[in-house]
């Protein structure tokens, strides 16, 4: 039976996260999705005008892929990917999984191969740059264990969330973009995870995020100067990185560089920031304010929006808020401040602007779950 809820997310997806235009050219590339929603999808483009193009990819393929992929033959995919890509208007990723952690044994060197030869080029450097582009996850009955929630409630929340106003959103993040343009430091603590943290954000540009690129959305980025952090950092999201599940992540900073890493999985973390040289500098700030999304459920599209979370990005940065810094990685990792995960502290030029999660000048009030709601 159809369910009209996919019409509907399929008109926030494409009337307003890529804004198509008729004549343009949308890759579709979808991850274990179901075949009838990629179908919708594809039609719903065709009815506006575009022309779709579209790849069904599935993870357990995939992971043997990579487990046996040659450097030649990642080279190679890379390349026809990267050829498809830069002609491609617009990108849709559709990314469905029944288990998310699929990929986690992987070894590490294969990964590197994926990440190098077609990751990097073909998403980080091409598609992030120079497409329209939006990335959404599809409900699954893991996801729904992984929110804690059971399958039915777990999709109500998902349309609810992906299916929001994100023109009200638009207009209320402005006033604290603008708070972030015209500040020079930033000053985090969360006591709970012993975070104390400064750095600059001095001539770095300021990105709201409102549904444009991600589904669902609710954040607003900058960067770090990229020699500018001082400090330490623990993050309390649980986060799964390339299949593998990482918990307590704790980071110690100095010139900007990750000095110190730990986690339930040091070696491997490590493994992860020694894969070049930027990995140990951070590529992304980001303040998260999604109403609806208040706890983590190791999604990172959802996790990184969390109401009264902000992350920090070891990695590339974004070139709309470039500090400089490139890297085969982007990891967002995301750090709670609301009271019941200890709470925490932002400042801006010494100015707290943001208490335990809640906003507290009147300007970016309408950004806290009481009122945006």
């Amino acid at each position: 039976m159809h369910d009209p809820r996919v019409d509907a997310f399929a008109d926030v997806l494409i009337r307003h996260s890529l804004a198509l235009q008729p004549g343009e050219k949308v890759f579709l590339e979808s991850f274990d999705m179901p075949p009838a929603v990629v179908a919708v999808l594809t039609r719903r483009i065709a009815e506006a005008g575009g022309l779709p193009f579209v790849e069904t990819r599935h993870n357990a393929v995939l992971r043997e892929l990579y487990r046996h992929g040659s450097e030649e033959q990642m080279r190679l995919t890379g390349g026809l990917e990267l050829t498809r890509m830069r002609e491609m208007d617009c990108y849709l990723g559709l990314r469905g999984a029944e288990n998310s952690t699929e990929l986690s044994d992987v070894p590490a060197e294969r990964m590197r191969l994926y990440q190098q030869h077609w990751w990097t080029p073909v998403h980080i450097e091409e598609r992030c740059n120079h497409t329209r582009w939006v990335v959404m996850r599809w409900p699954t009955a893991s996801m729904a264990q992984s929110a804690g929630m059971s399958t039915e409630a777990f999709e109500d929340f998902y349309f609810r969330v992906c299916t929001m106003d994100y023109a009200a959103m638009a207009r209320a993040v402005e006033p604290l973009a603008e708070r972030l343009r015209r500040a020079n430091t930033v000053r985090l603590t969360a006591p709970a995870t012993d975070t104390d943290l400064r750095f600059s954000i001095e001539g770095i540009p300021v990105i709201p995020c409102v549904g444009h690129r991600n589904i669902p959305d609710g954040e607003c980025f900058t960067a770090p100067v990229r020699d500018s952090v001082e400090g330490r950092i623990g993050f309390n999201a649980v986060s799964v990185y390339q299949g593998k599940v990482f918990e307590n992540i704790r980071f110690a900073f100095r010139k900007g560089r990750i000095v110190e890493a730990t986690s339930s999985d040091t070696e491997a973390l490590n493994t992860i920031l020694d894969v070049d040289a930027g990995a140990r500098y951070v590529g992304e700030f980001s303040l998260g304010f999604n109403p609806y999304i208040l706890h983590p459920m190791r999604d990172t599209l959802f996790d990184e929006k969390i109401a009264g979370s902000l992350h920090f990005t070891p990695g590339n940065a974004y070139e709309e808020a470039d500090n400089g810094n490139r890297s085969q990685v982007h990891w967002d990792l995301v750090l709670i401040q609301r009271p019941e995960y200890g709470g925490g502290d932002v400042y801006l030029d010494d100015e707290l602007i943001r208490r335990d999660g809640e906003f507290l000048p009147e300007d970016l009030q309408p950004l806290n779950r009481a009122n945006f709601e």
